[in-house]
């Protein structure tokens, strides 16, 4: 497979080859069980209180008294210490000891990878996701992007080679979140758009772009390339990503 590679006017510059591992069949459910995997080792264990509603000193009356056999207060008829019971024990708490990481194989990891890189390419799957581009996937930029300084010459980029009204499209949905994840840190809501893979630095011009995400070819992973488990994000590299995502193939 080839592509063009544009230069930073939008302009076709050349043409390289793309490494193999762009020709990967698309697997969505190794990518899905990919990223569930990396999520999973975000989870924090958390359980509650060894002794959390049975500290209380009750006992039961026994048998004989036309009353249920249920732990009560000294002094007192009231129940304590069972799940029915004000202020007892919860019937199934949470527990620390849960395990929460999901496995996967490291050759399923490495074809879910190669499997969401070759979806950036398939320009159906691309739109069917919701991003917005004009032009032929993949996008490959000339290694002058790399040098860039200033967000808004990467701007001036992104609407020369007709990505921009994706950036618009994240920048618009940005909304409060429902529910008390706004009283926790997670007070907005808004779209992934662009993910960038440049070479060996990121691209630390783009980090202030709404939706756009920036990574090396050699921190790449496939949560980076699927957010949220759905594979073709609209991706863009440059040819120095290109040619180590390539080296990495061999």
């Amino acid at each position: 497979m080839k592509a063009q590679v544009l230069s930073l006017t939008g302009t076709v510059d050349h043409e390289i080859d793309l490494p193999e591992i762009f020709d990967e069949p698309y697997r969505p459910d190794l990518i899905k069980k990919a990223v569930i995997a990396i999520q999973s080792r975000r989870r924090q264990p958390h359980g509650t209180y060894v002794y959390a509603g049975i500290t209380a000193s009750a006992e039961s009356w026994g048998s004989g008294r036309g009353v249920a056999q249920v732990p009560r207060l000294k002094n007192s008829s009231r129940v304590a210490k069972i799940p029915q019971a004000r202020g007892g024990r919860a019937a199934h708490p949470p527990k620390v000891a849960k395990i929460l990481i999901r496995d996967i194989n490291k050759k399923e990891k490495r074809k879910a990878l190669f499997s969401a890189l070759a979806a950036t390419t398939n320009p159906d799957l691309v739109r069917s996701r919701g991003h917005r581009f004009e032009g032929s996937l993949p996008f490959v930029l000339d290694n002058q992007f790399e040098d860039l300084q200033k967000t808004k010459d990467v701007i001036g980029v992104l609407r020369a080679i007709g990505v921009y009204a994706d950036v618009i499209r994240a920048e618009n949905s940005r909304k409060v979140r429902a529910g008390r994840g706004k009283m926790r840190g997670r007070r907005y809501k808004q779209r992934k758009s662009l993910l960038i893979v440049t070479g060996d630095t990121p691209l630390v011009a783009a980090g202030n772009i709404a939706g756009v995400d920036i990574a090396s070819a050699s921190s790449l992973n496939v949560e980076m390339l699927a957010p949220g488990t759905q594979s073709a994000r609209l991706t863009l590299y440059t040819e120095n990503a290109i040619s180590m995502l390539g080296g990495g193939d061999q």
